[in-house]
């Protein structure tokens, strides 16, 4: 018998243990082309600074919905794109119709795009797509255009039928092309460059791949103050990141002009793995990557610069990109796109920074009291100690949420979009918890009618649940004027003209506060109620501007939330109760 060492335990031999074939076709598959390079040295690289960024939610993102976004609501993505810092960002495919078309010029001659922000136009590498491509960029101060040109070989095989020789003609005549038409097009107030794709880079050979890249700077001649851009598209994601680096390590090297070119990264999330991918083509070389807002685009989506950005964020790393309202640019998104966003998205869906174990919500309660007395003993305050919270990679608050209030949302997927019309169209920013209350009160409303909710249909009911007036009325109270008076010691006295269950009343109370004193009325008709949350914002500028408040009371064993709007915050204030008190009565 052999004696066994210690650490090198008998192998297990009961085949139950291991995994069987699964009896897929698994023949029709083959695995990608590793790259030689023996001294690589991505793997020891780290990111300490933002790349260069560009949207295509316009263009990349918008092709792949469903319902394409409407002349609106792409203006509102480009605003939301430019407040976010956005300095790159394709804003269509102008070639491909009218509608494209249109916004870029509406965009242009409106004025909308800032001086520092170049915008980038798609096309296809033939004469007359490339010349309504240019003639869209007319007048603008900073322009791009992107031509594209397959170069894989499945597509020179099957789709194009053609040789090496004359795809690498394709794209050396198609930029050329450019060149001349913006020539002749633009003028001298057009800061113009150039940005060539090889299709689909990750199936292309790379030798391949660098001689049409070479062809195609040989015409544009990159040189100082004339970059190109040399976009490598990982449209289908074919392999690991490890490798998708790889491919970038080698273009990088061997690119004979590689100092007056901006290689860029453009991966979808085909495997799953587009983040990783595009880090780690950072790492490799790459100079800037192309995403979209919370990963959008075609079958799986294009990289999520969302998450790449907060990434960088989480390691201390500015991404020169502001997050810092995530529910807002989550809310846009989804009203745009008219697409949900996942609640366990990372950093901006409902339930990513939510615990469930009870044993993570005690690491976590501790982890803020270990914050706070770290930081009183430095002498400094939390926000200015280093996050160290478990469970948390960052503190939600910096992306607008706070922990006390995300743990309590425990099902918010795919209600953005309702508190988004609110806010955009009517000046409303719900409390959160008041969002998820009245998003279960359209849902039901779409079970028992079907089709979909329009803004108007959502303000309708909106209304009716919670703004009770002369020409909606409803509820057993119905408040007409209000007078209080505070004495010496900081007591209210509130007295309120009133219409109860009918009746003519003056309802009086006394309270630490107007709303406490209101209660205290209220109690005297029979209501107990209990303040659990408040909330107001001003809807607009001026003396003349009205408030909203928001009430969450506790009402005879419901909790209600109640909303009052007016351009006195004390009546809105009461208000609010009213309209909470009302609804519990309904």
């Amino acid at each position: 018998m052999t004696q066994q060492s210690v650490g090198n335990p008998t192998p297990v031999t009961n085949a139950s243990h291991f995994q069987k074939p699964s009896g897929m076709p698994v023949h029709k598959y083959g695995g990608y082309e590793a790259v030689e390079i023996p001294d690589r040295t991505w793997p020891d690289r780290r990111i300490t600074k933002a790349p260069r960024w560009l949207s295509t939610d316009l263009r990349d993102g918008n092709q792949a919905l469903i319902d394409p976004m409407s002349p609106a609501r792409k203006r509102e993505m480009f605003d939301l794109l430019v407040r976010m810092g956005y300095r790159e960002i394709e804003v269509g495919f102008p070639s491909s119709g009218e509608t494209d078309f249109n916004f870029v010029r509406s965009i242009i001659e409106e004025g909308a795009i800032p001086e520092d922000v170049t915008i980038s136009v798609l096309t296809q590498a033939r004469e007359e797509l490339i010349e309504r491509t240019v003639e869209s960029l007319r007048g603008a101060r900073r322009a791009t255009v992107h031509l594209y040109n397959a170069t894989a070989p499945t597509f020179r095989r099957v789709v194009f039928r053609g040789s090496k020789e004359q795809v690498k003609q394709i794209a050396v005549d198609g930029t050329r092309l450019v060149m001349e038409y913006a020539e002749k097009i633009l003028g001298p107030e057009t800061v113009f460059g150039y940005q060539y794709s090889p299709e689909i880079f990750t199936d292309t050979e790379l030798d391949f791949a660098l001689e049409v890249c070479e062809a195609v700077c040989d015409v544009w001649g990159p040189e100082e103050g004339r970059e190109i851009i040399l976009n490598l598209p990982a449209t289908v994601e074919r392999s690991t990141p490890s490798t998708h680096a790889d491919r970038f390590e080698w273009m990088s090297r061997n690119l004979s002009r590689r100092e007056h070119v901006c290689l860029s990264v453009h991966p979808h999330n085909d495997r799953g793995t587009a983040v990783a991918a595009a880090e780690l083509a950072i790492m490799a070389g790459a100079d800037r990557i192309e995403g979209c807002l919370f990963g959008q685009g075609e079958r799986t989506g294009n990289v999520d610069l969302v998450t790449l950005g907060m990434n960088l964020f989480s390691q201390g790393v500015d991404p020169q990109i502001d997050f810092s309202q995530i529910d807002e640019i989550r809310r846009t998104s989804e009203y745009c796109n008219q697409m949900e966003i996942h609640p366990r998205h990372p950093y901006a869906g409902d339930l990513v920074y939510t615990a469930f174990s009870g044993s993570h919500q005690d690491a976590i309660k501790k982890g803020f009291d270990a914050m706070e007395a770290d930081a009183a003993a430095a002498g400094k305050t939390v926000d200015d100690i280093e996050w160290a919270v478990p469970y948390l990679p960052i503190d939600p608050k910096d992306v607008g949420r706070s922990y006390e209030a995300v743990i309590r949302v425990n099902s918010q997927s795919g209600k953005g979009g309702i508190a988004y019309v609110l806010k955009n169209d009517h000046k409303l920013d719900l409390p959160r918890r008041m969002q998820i209350e009245f998003s279960k009160i359209i849902q039901q409303k779409t079970d028992s009618e079907g089709g979909e909710v329009t803004p108007k249909d959502i303000w309708s009911v909106f209304r009716d649940e919670y703004l009770p007036d002369s020409g909606n009325p409803w509820g057993r109270i119905q408040v007409r004027s209000s007078q209080s008076s505070t004495d010496s010691e900081g007591r209210d006295t509130l007295s309120v003209e009133a219409v109860v269950d009918g009746t003519e009343t003056v309802l009086s109370g006394t309270g630490n506060g107007p709303i406490s004193a209101f209660f205290d009325a209220l109690a005297a008709v029979g209501v107990d109620a209990r303040l659990l949350d408040y909330q107001e914002h001003t809807m607009s500028e001026g003396a003349s501007a009205q408030a909203a408040s928001y009430i969450e009371c506790a009402i005879d064993g419901k909790v209600l939330w109640g909303i009052g709007i007016d351009s006195n915050t004390t009546r809105a204030s009461l208000k609010a109760v009213v309209s909470a008190v009302n609804r519990a009565a309904r």
